[in-house]
């Protein structure tokens, strides 16, 4: 997909998954800034085109399924997101046409498995991971600890580790 044909459909993206958490503005926040620490992150990694723009999607739609997990299970907790939340996203992204199937199937796969830090398979994968915790270890104000143990058993590019580090301070 072109750039600026990808520009577009991931705007659609964007804007879709607002009005899919319309009124809820923490979650809307949340996902603007994983996105951002994403994309930035898949720049600096130097990700192929296909790659990176898995990347962006998945993590605009990352926690698609949070809602559907507190009704269901009374819980935000991440196996119920990763169970909730490939569903809804398939459905919000076929009707953006013109996004490749096998990249619906990957942003699929990277949402029912962005809360599981083993057999990371690829780089959309880990630099997913990397980008929601930089997210979530200032919303939910984690130690400088608790942010290095993330990082060795977690944090694997360079640039995540950088962003890591800056952000929290790190030594």
């Amino acid at each position: 997909m072109t750039e600026e044909t990808f520009a577009k459909k991931r705007d659609e993206v964007l804007q879709a998954m607002i009005t899919f958490d319309a009124g809820d503005a923490k979650r809307i926040q949340h996902f603007l800034k994983v996105y951002t620490y994403a994309a930035l992150l898949g720049r600096q990694e130097g990700l192929r085109a296909e790659v990176q723009q898995t990347l962006e999607l998945a993590a605009i739609l990352h926690d698609i399924g949070i809602h559907a997990a507190e009704a269901k299970y009374r819980s935000a907790a991440g196996i119920y997101q990763e169970k909730e939340g490939p569903a809804p996203a398939r459905k919000l992204l076929e009707e953006v046409s013109g996004i490749p199937d096998a990249m619906i199937e990957r942003i699929c796969y990277l949402i029912g498995h962005h809360h599981t830090y083993k057999d990371v398979d690829g780089a959309d994968y880990q630099l997913l991971l990397e980008a929601d915790f930089l997210v979530n270890a200032y919303e939910d104000e984690l130690s400088a600890k608790a942010c290095k143990t993330f990082r060795e058993k977690v944090f694997r590019t360079t640039s995540g580790t950088a962003m890591l580090n800056a952000v929290y301070g790190l030594d």
